[in-house]
């Protein structure tokens, strides 16, 4: 079996970036990154508890309805634009499997509290009235 070769990822794709598709077949504009969620509603399959209420089961949803998607979770994922000759640009979700996000942006991209989370510089001061200058 051959080994598949994998790009770490360790930065962002700038957002209104158009970047070409891994095959080559179309491009895509960037649009921002996304965490791709997956709803659990959509399976076709109950993907919950059995439960019993008098002879009869009831299946019943027990936990959230979108949760993050665990294929998806070591991958980079975009809201995206695709962008094919003679049509109209599609948005999209976009993940990227043949790259790897590198430990720190996995637990940026997926973390519910960032480790590294820094906070925004303090807006200047516009109550002070202005000084005019006597002169």
């Amino acid at each position: 079996m051959a080994a598949t070769a994998s790009v770490t990822h360790d930065q962002l794709l700038p957002s209104g970036s158009e970047q070409p598709s891994p095959g080559g077949m179309y491009s895509f504009r960037v649009l921002g990154p996304c965490c791709r969620l997956f709803d659990r509603e959509e399976l076709p399959w109950p993907c919950c508890r059995l439960q019993w209420r008098s002879k009869e089961p009831s299946w019943r949803r027990v936990g959230k309805r979108f949760v993050p998607d665990l294929a998806a979770r070591r991958c980079p994922s975009y809201a995206v634009e695709l962008l094919q000759p003679g049509l109209r640009p599609t948005p999209t979700v976009l993940t990227l499997f043949a790259e790897r996000l590198s430990p720190e942006l996995q637990g940026w991209w997926y973390s519910r509290r960032p480790e590294q989370e820094q906070p925004l510089p303090d807006p200047p001061d516009t109550t002070k009235p202005a000084v005019e200058a006597a002169g």
